[in-house]
């Protein structure tokens, strides 16, 4: 069954899902709006193919409880490194249709993916907000060398298998394929949202180690690297990157240390 949802909402971007009879969506813990009373909320620390919800097989007894809570073990460590919530939370509608609420935490953009098994999407940290328990979420670690250069690159998170997975960015959207533009693009590395398997992600540096490079790095505001998606395949980009969001609002408030330069000697105070 295909999920059934709507996108509403401008600045600030929420996605409505109606729940069908047997229907199950889950969510990262904290982007849960609102639902009709007769849709159950369950929270879990295991994702929608592992630990508390076998899905056909595994075995029983106690080889097959031990094979869970190792399961739920790995998977609550990788989200752990990688940052995200350690908790999904499950909805499910009882007698009858029921409906469901869902936004991310910035200011932005929604969009509703949908997988049929053969392609996998990968997000930035913070992307997920929900999807059906026919998608299986995880996390994606890169090259320890794209990862140190690139910051964000490091940890991504994947999703696979079939049906709906919502996502949400800061700023507005751009959908772009690298195979239109020479095969190749090169982004603000907090730019990228998402994009699909098969399109390689890097990190480059931003020109040679020159006067130029340096300017570029000093005063250009990129830092020291952008980030590469080469291939033949969908990226979506964000129009704001939450460095930028909050260098903004540290200027509102009066505690802007980015100054004249805004690259690489910018400041960032907790």
């Amino acid at each position: 069954m295909t999920l059934q949802q709507e996108i509403v909402g401008n600045a600030m971007q929420m996605a409505v899902v109606n729940l069908l009879p047997g229907q199950t969506v889950y969510c990262e813990a904290g982007k849960f709006l609102f639902k009709t009373t007769n849709v159950t909320m369950e929270t879990r620390l295991s994702g929608p193919n592992g630990g508390g919800q076998q899905q056909g097989g595994g075995g029983g007894g106690m080889g097959g409880m031990l094979r869970q809570a190792m399961g739920t073990a790995m998977q609550v460590g990788q989200r752990m490194l990688a940052g995200e919530s350690l908790a999904f939370q499950y909805f499910s509608a009882q007698g009858g249709e029921g409906t469901v609420g869902f936004a991310g935490v910035l200011p932005g953009e929604m969009r509703a993916l949908e997988l049929n098994g053969t392609r996998a999407w990968f997000a930035e940290k913070d992307a997920f907000v929900a999807a059906e328990s026919t998608v299986e979420f995880g996390i994606a670690f890169q090259g320890g060398r794209t990862g140190m250069s690139g910051g964000e690159g490091f940890i991504l998170e994947k999703f696979t298998g079939h049906g709906t997975v919502i996502i949400a960015g800061a700023g507005n959207f751009i959908d772009l394929n690298p195979a239109d533009f020479g095969g190749r693009i090169e982004v603000d590395t907090g730019c990228v949202v998402a994009f699909e398997e098969g399109i390689q992600y890097g990190v480059q540096r931003v020109g040679g180690l020159n006067r130029q490079g340096l300017m570029n790095a000093v005063f250009g505001g990129e830092g020291l690297s952008l980030a590469t998606l080469e291939g033949n395949g969908r990226v979506i980009l964000q129009s704001l990157t939450i460095e930028s969001l909050a260098n903004a609002l540290k200027k509102a408030q009066g505690g802007d240390k980015q100054g004249p330069t805004g690259g690489l000697f910018s400041t960032h105070t907790g």
